[in-house]
């Protein structure tokens, strides 16, 4: 087991990705701290993750909250005594609309929840992480890093190309104390962030795309499954990526290439 004994956090854990990563480190050998605003969710994964033999402990909270992500740390500390992967993956969509519709308190909650959010998981998880040295992998977007055209998304692609800029920040900031920092960017994938978007009046600033083989070429535009990206975490966050740090990883089966 490439991650045996190792403790890992991830957010979002409840569902899609943040689960089947949850999952995947646990195959791999690795002890879990699962995050996410829904404890039911969270829970049943972590009766998953010790039905795979590995310690898991579910804690709810909103990662925008600051007293909520110093609870989580305290009780990583108090269960496991020490961090050495952290997978910020916990997001939201939010709102898209023409950003003349976009209210600011709809601009200001996805900003909070994935930009603020992944600033205050990276903000505690670093002084554990500097004990013994670690990961950080951020779930980013093809939007804002690779692609601009999803009608009325500004609030969201903001906050994904902050998060590589804060990656990349971090990779050099944190080399020294052996800590490696990438993102994941992943395009279409399966999974119920679609359910927690509200889209308003954005027919009107769609800009016409034409796809040779449908949106995904490589699947004949069928999305790419969570676990696909769960894989590539797991990848990440294990000695077979040493040398990878600072570095934004796209996983969209070449959708980002079309535009």
């Amino acid at each position: 087991m490439d991650l045996k004994d190792k403790v890992a956090l991830v957010t979002g854990a409840g569902s899609g990705i943040g689960r089947a990563a949850a999952l995947r480190l646990a195959e791999e050998g690795a002890d879990l701290a699962l995050v996410s605003r829904s404890p039911d969710e969270i829970e049943e994964v972590a009766q998953e993750v010790r039905g795979k033999g590995r310690k898991a402990v579910a804690i709810p909270a909103d990662i925008s909250d600051e007293e909520a992500m110093l609870r989580v740390f305290e009780g990583i500390e108090e269960q496991f005594g020490r961090l050495d992967i952290v997978f910020a993956n916990a997001g939201i969509n939010g709102v898209w609309a023409p950003i003349e519709e976009l209210k600011p308190q709809e601009w200001d909650k996805t900003i909070a929840v994935n930009l603020r959010g992944t600033y205050l998981t990276a903000h505690y998880a670093v002084p554990m992480l500097k004990r013994q040295g670690g990961v950080i992998l951020i779930t980013s977007s093809i939007n804002g890093t690779r692609t601009f055209a999803t009608p009325g998304a500004s609030a969201y692609s903001v906050s994904k190309a902050g998060q590589v800029a804060l990656a990349q920040m971090l990779a050099l900031e944190l080399a020294d104390d052996g800590i490696r920092v990438n993102v994941i960017c992943p395009g279409a994938i399966e999974s119920k962030i679609e359910e927690n978007t509200e889209r308003r009046n954005t027919e009107d600033i769609i800009v016409p795309r034409e796809f040779p083989q449908g949106s995904v070429p490589l699947t004949g535009g069928k999305p790419g499954k969570a676990e696909d990206v769960a894989d590539l975490v797991a990848f990440l966050a294990s000695d077979r990526a040493r040398h990878i740090s600072g570095t934004p990883v796209w996983i969209d089966g070449a959708q980002s290439l079309l535009v």
